[in-house]
């Protein structure tokens, strides 16, 4: 039974399952980030569970292909960051990594917005940017959270 489930985790099944799959979650965020639903789906640990799994079957296959440390050369320079990516497992972990991380940061600009009563289109704006762009979202809510909160903080 596993060997029939696992000719169904192709990477490339992986690949579209995880980026349509956090859609919803997004959705979630967008229009309705303080309902129960989206507490219990996205603010909790449901997601990181079930992108973790993926992310664990696929470093399962690097470790089974004998390549695991060649994931640590990406530190060594930009060419090697490069040839890391060439390889298709180590790029859909990576990929993973980043919806994973994204998902966790749109959650929390969603739940800052709350906490500031910001507006939902201004929220909306961070959490596309977000989604798009990852790092120019957060400053993005950073900048209209200041505006709200009426004041600067650096470490929150």
């Amino acid at each position: 039974m596993i060997n029939n489930f696992e000719e169904y985790l192709t990477l490339e099944n992986i690949f579209l399952i995880s980026n349509w799959g956090v859609i919803p979650f997004w959705l979630l965020l967008l229009f309705i980030p303080n309902s129960r639903l989206t507490r219990f789906l996205v603010y909790s640990v449901m997601i990181p569970i079930l992108l973790g799994g993926a992310y664990l079957f696929i470093a399962y296959q690097i470790y089974l292909d004998n390549n695991f440390l060649n994931g640590f050369e990406l530190y060594l320079g930009l060419e090697n960051l490069y040839a890391v990516f060439s390889d298709a497992n180590f790029l859909l972990i990576f990929w993973l990594h980043f919806l994973s991380i994204s998902l966790f940061v749109g959650s929390w600009i969603a739940r800052d917005s709350i906490r500031y009563m910001i507006p939902k289109y201004l929220t909306a704006i961070s959490l596309i940017t977000t989604y798009f762009t990852g790092p120019l979202g957060i400053v993005i809510h950073w900048f209209i959270r200041i505006f709200f909160a009426k004041k600067i903080s650096l470490n929150e």
